[in-house]
């Protein structure tokens, strides 16, 4: 009669073992990350400036990305200036508002938005009550500017 009372705790013990060792079984298994898509929110898809002029070609030469974070202070104008290619911005902080030269159009920015700049049409950015942060990413080529000041202008960065 003893057997089975003695044989209780070694049962409860291999339960508990074998619930211990399934348990770290469980867990080696899913340590490893889960196939999963990701979420997207399309900040821009646009085949024409903020301006409404279309871009017409990409350059002949061989393709350089890059990405700039740029700074502007409070109450600042940017140089009148031109991109020689397709780029696209994103207001991390602040207002920018974008003035066309020629056109006089104005259209302004504010923390979340994407925009498609201007291609070889003059303009300049504008911000407000407090300092503008911008993501820039450029579609360019190697060894050409992003930006291009107009004659008697600083460099906008």
């Amino acid at each position: 009669m003893r057997f089975p009372a003695l044989a209780t705790p070694v049962l409860l013990a291999g339960a508990i073992l074998g619930g211990t060792l399934s348990a770290s079984s469980a867990i080696a298994q899913t340590s490893s990350p889960a196939t999963a898509s990701g979420h997207a929110d399309h900040l821009l898809a646009d085949d024409h400036s903020w301006n409404g002029t279309p871009y017409d070609h990409y350059p002949t030469t061989r393709p350089m990305l890059s990405m700039i974070r740029l700074t502007i202070p409070a109450h600042s104008a940017l140089p009148w200036h031109v991109h020689p290619y397709p780029n696209a911005g994103y207001v991390l902080e602040g207002t920018l508002t974008i003035e066309d030269r020629e056109s006089g159009k104005k259209r302004t920015f504010h923390q979340g938005e994407a925009f498609a700049e201007s291609v070889n049409d003059v303009h300049r950015g504008v911000t407000g009550d407090s300092q503008t942060v911008l993501m820039l990413t450029y579609a360019g080529s190697p060894g050409k500017p992003t930006s291009i000041p107009l004659p008697g202008q600083q460099k906008e960065y």
